[in-house]
């Protein structure tokens, strides 16, 4: 079982590691990829200056990235090693699920097979230039629970070959991060969680079992950035514009008008002591659970320094998350 962390801003993880409790979500460096003619990234992207990006982050501290091989085709994984390589002070995660074709960046779909996650994890060494994955994910969020079972017996193989250091699954259903609990090696929950969405019974799971909480989500996809206003559309390429059931932020690539009495109602509390709005949702997390370890995605410098610049006001008071829990019962 894990420890908790030694500071209201680092997280002790399974390796006995100490790191700020703050990582790096790579979705959207990775550039665009579809199913079909439905976009599932985030646009058009500068690979030099997700480079700089990266490094910039690291130089202000931050010691975990999240990517997954899908990302961009796999280019997000790509650049990632490009970036970090085989640094042994830098935590990477991935995952494995959806295979695409990188020439195509076209999704060809999900698959748990053992002789695809050992192909998965092959490519995912060979491009993030790793000699083994710190943590590997599942990526299948609704995968049936009862088959996940061979799933997570190839992940506890591969830990024993030494391929991969930790495991987890990327899901937001409690039921199957449960599943997994007692196998050595099972360290991390990734799932949706914010100010809009607190998402008790998973949090309530996971700090009973000394998991990680990895925070996907953390902004609401952009929408806790405050960058978005009634009128403002997202891009022809990106994810926030396709018509998915799970695209509850954004409809027809603007701001979900329910969402917007939502912001307003809490934006005050959110930006005190000086944070700003995102910095006021990163806090929010980690005054919400001590297990909660939040990867904002990013794709400039300046998006970097504000949300490293979290960790220097660290999580808000009690009083502030008071005040945002009746804020929101009111709307």
């Amino acid at each position: 079982m894990l420890t908790k962390p030694a500071s209201p801003t680092t997280i002790t993880l399974w390796n006995g590691r100490e790191i700020p409790r703050l990582g790096m979500g790579c979705w959207a460096i990775g550039g665009p990829f579809f199913a079909g003619d439905t976009p599932l990234g985030w646009g058009d992207v500068d690979d030099e200056e997700s480079v700089e990006a990266i490094h910039r982050a690291i130089d202000l501290g931050i010691r975990f990235f999240d990517t997954a091989s899908n990302y961009g085709a796999g280019h997000s994984e790509e650049v990632l090693g490009r970036a970090i390589g085989n640094r042994g002070d830098i935590i990477i995660a991935t995952k494995f699920g959806f295979a695409t074709d990188p020439e195509t960046k076209q999704a060809t779909g999900a698959f748990a097979d053992e002789a695809f996650i050992r192909r998965s994890v092959e490519t995912s060494l060979r491009r993030l230039k790793r000699d083994r994955l710190d943590l590997l994910q599942f990526h299948i969020n609704d995968f049936p629970p009862e088959q996940s079972d061979a799933v997570f017996d190839t992940l506890e193989t591969l830990r024993a070959e030494g391929k991969i250091d930790a495991f987890g699954w990327s899901t937001d259903f409690p039921d199957r991060a449960a599943r997994h609990t007692g196998r050595q090696g099972y360290v991390s929950v990734q799932h949706t969680m914010n100010v809009f969405e607190p998402v008790p019974e998973m949090v309530a799971l996971i700090e009973r079992e000394g998991l990680i909480s990895i925070n996907r989500g953390p902004l609401a996809m952009g929408l806790l950035t405050g960058k978005f206003t009634a009128d403002k559309a997202v891009g022809a390429k990106d994810v926030r514009g396709a018509a998915l059931d799970w695209m509850v932020y954004f409809k027809d690539g603007r701001m979900a008008p329910e969402f917007a009495a939502r912001l307003d109602a809490v934006r005050d509390l959110l930006t005190s002591g000086g944070r700003t709005l995102t910095q006021g949702a990163l806090a929010w997390l980690w005054a919400h659970s001590p297990r909660a370890l939040p990867i904002p995605g990013f794709r400039t410098v300046a998006q970097v320094d504000e949300n490293a610049g979290a960790l220097e006001k660290g999580p808000l008071s009690a009083d502030a998350m008071a005040g945002i829990d009746a804020a929101l019962a009111r709307v």
